[in-house]
C-alpha cells in the first residue's frame, strides 16, 4: 500500500494523458524509438497541446489557492520518456503554468513502480497495462478513453463514481453476474446492514472527503456522485456502507439499468470513473471518462 500524507491528496498522471502526444506517438510507433527521439527534441520548445486530463489537473491543482499556504493538492508526472525527450514535456508544463514538479521519466520501462513511493491516491494513464499494475499496488488507477479533452466551465470539480468495482468490492456484482437480477436483489436485501469491502476507489474517496471537511459543505470546491446501475430496494446496503465509512458522498444517483451519460452531462462531471467498458464507452464522447479494469466484469 502507499505511504501517503493524510492531510494532503496526490495524484499521478502519465505524461500522454496531461499533453496529447498522438503525433508524436504516431512516429514512435511508424519509425521506432530513434526518430521520436530526434522528433521530440527538434520540437522540445514547441509547447503540446492539452491531452484529455489536462482540464482535470488544471482544477486539481487550483485547489491549492483556496486551500492555505501549504498545499495539499499534488500532482506527479510519470511518463516512460527518458529525461531528454521528456523537457519537451516538462517546457509544456512550465508554459501552461502547471505547478509540477514531481516527475519519474523511465526510459520505455512502465512508471507504475514509482506510484507508492510518491504516495499517489491515484494514477490516471492511457496505458492500461500500466493501470492494472497500479491496482494491484493497492492504489485508484483508471484508463483513460476519452475522445477529447473536455471542461464545464464549473469552477468546481466534481468527480463521479460508480458503485460495485469501484469504490465497493465486486461481490455484490458477482452475485449479479453468476446468479441473475432477482438474486443480487435477493441478496443485498438480506445484508442490507452489512457495510461493503471496499473497492480500489474507496481510499481515494475518502481523500477527497478529507478535502471536502476543510470548506462548509455548501462551499466546498470539490463535489462526488455515486452514479450507479442499482435501485431499490438495493440502495440501502449502499448507504448504509458509505454511512459506516463516515465518507459523505453529495449525491447518490440510482438508475435501475438507465443508461448513465445523461445523468453524467446534467451533474457536469469533470470525470466518471467506471468498471464496465459498455458504460465509459457511452459516457466518453461527452465526458472525461476512465475505465477502471477491477472486478468480476474485467475478468
Amino acid at each position: 500500500m502507499p505511504q501517503q500524507q493524510d492531510d494532503k491528496l496526490v495524484i499521478a498522471i502519465s505524461s500522454r494523458a496531461l499533453f496529447n502526444l498522438d503525433e508524436s506517438h504516431q512516429v514512435y510507433e511508424q519509425q521506432g524509438l530513434q526518430a521520436y527521439s530526434e522528433y521530440q527534441v527538434a520540437r522540445e520548445e514547441e509547447p503540446l497541446q492539452p491531452g484529455e486530463a489536462f482540464p482535470l489537473v488544471h482544477k486539481l491543482l487550483r485547489l491549492n489557492e483556496r486551500l492555505g499556504p501549504e498545499s495539499r493538492v499534488e500532482v506527479v508526472l510519470l511518463s516512460r520518456n527518458s529525461a531528454d525527450t521528456g523537457l519537451r514535456v516538462f517546457n509544456s508544463i512550465q508554459h501552461y503554468d502547471l505547478a509540477i514538479s514531481r516527475a519519474a521519466f523511465c526510459g520505455g520501462e512502465s512508471p507504475w513502480r514509482y506510484i507508492n513511493a510518491f504516495g499517489c491516491h491515484l494514477f490516471l494513464s492511457n496505458e492500461a497495462e500500466d493501470v492494472r499494475y497500479a491496482l494491484d499496488c493497492g492504489v485508484a488507477a483508471a484508463t483513460l478513453v476519452s475522445s477529447k479533452a473536455g471542461t464545464t466551465g464549473n469552477d468546481q470539480l466534481r468527480f463521479a463514481f460508480d458503485g460495485d468495482a469501484v469504490l465497493f468490492s465486486d461481490e455484490a456484482e458477482r452475485v449479479f453476474k453468476s446468479e441473475g437480477l432477482e438474486a443480487f436483489t435477493a441478496s443485498e436485501q438480506a445484508a442490507a446492514r452489512e457495510p461493503l469491502a471496499g473497492g480500489p476507489f474507496k481510499p481515494f474517496l475518502a481523500a477527497l472527503h478529507r478535502l471536502q471537511q476543510a470548506f462548509p459543505a455548501s462551499e466546498a470546491p470539490i463535489r462526488t456522485a455515486l452514479v450507479t446501475a442499482r435501485s431499490a430496494p438495493a440502495h440501502e446496503r449502499v448507504i448504509r456502507t458509505l454511512r459506516a465509512w463516515d465518507i459523505r458522498i453529495d449525491e447518490s444517483i440510482f438508475l435501475g439499468g438507465m443508461n448513465k451519460t445523461e445523468f453524467l452531462r446534467a451533474y457536469q462531471a469533470d470525470v466518471f470513473f467506471d468498471d464496465q467498458q459498455s458504460h465509459c464507452e457511452s459516457a466518453s464522447p461527452h465526458i472525461a471518462t476512465g475505465h477502471v479494469p477491477h472486478g468480476v466484469a474485467n475478468s
